[in-house]
């Protein structure tokens, strides 16, 4: 049974596929549901950086802040002629999602190296 009022702290994030799903921690109810915009995003695996009020989502080249609490777009950066590479995360704030980024990123790399 969902609950009346979520914070940050009752979600857990899950990304693949070019998708990002919240979950309540607790019980597992999804709270809400996001997909990436961008060509060539729906097989790749979304890195997340939690940052407080926005998790910032980098994917096939692209980067987001998305509200945490309902997942809507707060900004969108294409990086126009950059490429597509790893991506790397960091903020000032977001210490605790830097491991994640960067543990997700290696695992990736791993996928792809055994794939060509």
């Amino acid at each position: 049974m969902p609950r009346d009022t979520l914070t940050t702290d009752d979600l857990l994030f899950v990304a693949f596929n070019g998708r990002v799903i919240a979950v309540d921690r607790l019980d597992g109810t999804e709270v809400w549901r996001w997909k990436a915009q961008a060509s060539g995003a729906g097989t790749a695996v979304p890195i997340l950086l939690p940052d407080g009020d926005r998790i910032f989502v980098c994917c096939s080249g692209y980067t987001w802040a998305l509200d945490p609490l309902d997942g809507r777009v707060l900004w969108h950066q294409p990086f126009k002629g950059e490429g597509m590479g790893i991506p790397s995360l960091a903020t000032m704030r977001g210490v605790a999602g830097s491991s994640v980024a960067a543990a997700a990123s290696a695992a990736a790399a791993s996928r792809t190296q055994a794939t060509t």
